[in-house]
């Protein structure tokens, strides 16, 4: 009886109490403020160099984006696999897939890396057209480096993936805080030392790539890991688990891609707006990813934790963390967004941007502030809680919908036709916000997203 009464005791106590939840965010809010501060301190001191640098560099940042997004929405897949199968304490086939999800990052980023080399100045004209010469002498450098660090991307992608799957966010976050130091040491050293510039930047940033994509592996290859690769031979392809795996990633990847190749059009379309433009909104991305740290943070969370509780079966307590889960994550943009609108003043001066690139860029973030509060998480944070029940395709086609029809073509009407300028840009982002919000409440509350079989 007494065996029993504590049977049923374990099978009715959540899977992630409040202290767990805690556990997994502190480190994913830590890591996305190092990710975002890596990316503030090469614009910062990328733009020691000049205007015509920090456009080179924002511009190749945008194309890197979409690459990196597409390949690694693979890790989404295989996340979500993962946790459904330590939800339902199957360590045996996490395993299968955690050396199979290695497979799929690192293959595709080697060969998307090897592509870009080969690629590098057509893809650049066809991108981005007719810029200035020496902003595309900056972008052809910055790019050829980092399609070098891709693999590195890759395989670190992997690790931190299968890290999170297992509750453990912490190991990511030590990754991120040392390719943290390297790139702004390697920035002081290579930019102001040697004078290398965008270079400079350049080999900063693969530098702690490499050793990102090093230090995860070795961690993940400890003894006591239950996703621990047993040997080379359980990297050769098994077609039933990359399936599983591409299920959830190849709609999360057309998603991503396309949703970042919505962004690289507008970049050209910023692009013919001047280098003022092109600074501001550099500038403008890099500090409101700042005020994006805690919804980012909870997406990243949102994936194993509600895959664990879907894979146990536990429908109704997915439910009720996706909640408490968006609560966290609106909490946390009210207190960043407030935070930047009343301090953006105070900080333009450190990207010594021109009087009117500094002015743009004030007014582009508040209005950004304004918006993200209420929508960001409900357009950003909640579809990851539908891919981890395997409703990935869903949230494609209204992400895929929503970017062409709102963002892209509400852009090009509010520059071209209304001559909005850059704000044109943003306001149109923020009609796709509204239309992905209303789309994703109603569907999580339909139930429907829970339906799907992912393993």
């Amino acid at each position: 009886m007494q065996e029993n009464a504590q049977t049923r005791a374990a099978q009715d106590a959540p899977l992630f109490t409040g202290h767990d939840l805690k556990t997994l965010l502190i480190p994913l809010v830590a890591e996305q403020f190092l990710a975002v501060s890596m990316g503030m301190a090469d614009t910062l001191m990328v733009s020691s160099v000049g205007e015509a640098a920090i456009s080179g560099v924002s511009l190749v940042d945008t194309l890197n984006t979409l690459i990196l997004q597409v390949l690694l929405a693979l890790a989404t897949g295989g996340a979500v696999v993962a946790s459904q199968y330590l939800g339902r304490g199957d360590h045996k086939s996490a395993r299968k897939g955690a050396s199979q999800l290695y497979t799929c990052l690192l293959t595709a980023t080697t060969c998307m890396g090897a592509l870009c080399i080969a690629l590098c100045t057509p893809l650049l004209r066809l991108i981005f057209g007719a810029i200035d010469a020496e902003v595309m002498r900056h972008a052809r450098t910055y790019f050829l480096v980092s399609a070098v660090s891709y693999p590195f991307m890759g395989v670190y992608g992997a690790g931190a993936a299968l890290f999170r799957a297992q509750g453990d966010s912490r190991t990511a976050m030590y990754a991120s805080l040392v390719m943290n130091v390297i790139n702004i040491c390697g920035n002081a050293l290579l930019i102001y030392g040697f004078g290398l510039g965008v270079l400079g930047a350049a080999l900063a940033t693969l530098a702690g790539r490499m050793f990102a994509a090093a230090y995860v592996t070795r961690q993940l290859q400890r003894p006591a890991n239950p996703m621990r690769i047993a040997s080379l031979a359980s990297l050769r392809p098994d077609g039933a688990y990359i399936r599983r795996i591409l299920a959830i990633g190849v709609p999360n990847g057309l998603e991503n891609g396309m949703f970042h190749f919505g962004k690289l059009i507008l970049s050209s379309l910023v692009s013919t707006l001047g280098t003022s433009a092109i600074a501001a909104n550099a500038v403008a991305n890099t500090l409101s990813s700042l005020a994006n740290i805690p919804g980012n943070a909870v997406s990243m969370a949102m994936t194993p934790v509600v895959g664990r509780c879907l894979g146990a079966g536990r429908r109704e307590e997915a439910m009720r963390t996706t909640r408490t889960l968006m609560k966290i994550a609106g909490i946390g943009l009210a207190c960043t967004n407030l935070a930047l609108f009343l301090l953006i003043p105070h900080i333009t001066p450190w990207f010594s941007l021109s009087a009117e690139a500094a002015a743009l860029t004030v007014f582009v973030v508040r209005t950004f502030n304004a918006v993200s509060i209420p929508f960001w998480a409900l357009s950003f944070t909640l579809p990851n809680a539908l891919r981890a029940g395997g409703d990935a395709t869903f949230t494609m086609a209204v992400s895929m919908a929503s970017m062409w029809l709102f963002r892209v073509l509400a852009c090009y009407v509010f520059v071209l036709r209304f001559d909005m300028g850059l704000f044109g840009v943003w306001l149109g982002m923020y009609i796709d916000w509204i239309c992905r919000s209303a789309c994703f409440v109603v569907r999580y509350f339909s139930g429907r997203w829970m339906e799907h079989k992912v393993i």
